[in-house]
């Protein structure tokens, strides 16, 4: 039962401080296993009122599948991707879980400042107060995605037509032999952390934007987007 999950894992029903329940966080966590692992992760960073959008895979086994809903039924404001993927390593399929999650954070009713993504295996070093800090330090209003120019050795990703093969039941990405158009609007192709920390008007940017929309698409058969995508278009001019 929701009171039994609340009570035993000692979840944090209202906000330490002041500060902290005016500054609401978002939440994207993909998940595919270790149920166990997921919940430490979400009573750890878990408040009463930021928001949290939970991606599992699509490919997950069911009985995993109807435990998380079972905890996520528990919470307002703790809610399951209305749209999930099949995720594949190093895929496109990664980064679209994480625009799935924004498309409904942004439709929610909750006023975030920040969202910051996950993934089922990690866990928070700071407090929710010191991450609140650490946000309304140099980055107020600013974005963290850390990354540099596309080295050299990083090029073959972004010029290369990658397809997804399945090998003994494992989807897989390879390069075929057909170079890609370059990037468009001319783009300069930035290369870094597929993990950031994103204010709401820049997801909001990221949603509508021409030029978002066709990086994206472009993106589409590169390997490993997520680690390109964010960091490019944090680097526009403005």
């Amino acid at each position: 039962s929701c009171s039994t999950v609340l009570k035993t894992l000692h979840f944090i029903t209202s906000p330490l401080s002041d500060e902290e329940g005016n500054f609401s966080l978002a939440y994207i966590i993909t998940i595919h296993k270790e149920l166990e692992m997921f919940v430490k992760l979400l009573r750890a960073i878990y408040m009463p009122q930021n928001i949290y959008c939970i991606h599992i895979d699509e490919k997950s086994p069911r009985g995993y599948k109807t435990a998380v809903q079972n905890i996520v039924n528990c919470f307002e404001n703790i809610f399951i991707s209305s749209k999930t993927e099949h995720v594949v390593y190093a895929g496109f399929s990664r980064l679209q879980a994480d625009i799935n999650c924004m498309r409904d954070l942004v439709n929610s009713k909750v006023q975030w400042n920040y969202v910051i993504n996950l993934c089922g295996q990690d866990f928070p070093l700071k407090t929710n107060k010191e991450i609140i800090q650490y946000m309304k330090s140099k980055w107020n209003g600013k974005n963290i995605t850390p990354g540099i120019v596309q080295p050299l050795h990083m090029k073959h990703r972004t010029q290369l037509s990658y397809r997804e093969y399945i090998h003994s039941g494992v989807p897989y990405l390879y390069p075929g032999k057909t170079v890609k158009a370059k990037p468009p609007h001319n783009l300069t192709i930035y290369f870094g952390s597929a993990y950031y920390v994103l204010t709401k008007e820049f997801v909001e940017f990221t949603l509508t934007d021409a030029r978002a929309k066709d990086l994206l698409e472009w993106s589409r058969d590169t390997y490993s987007p997520d680690e390109h995508y964010w960091v490019t278009l944090n680097r526009l001019p403005g």
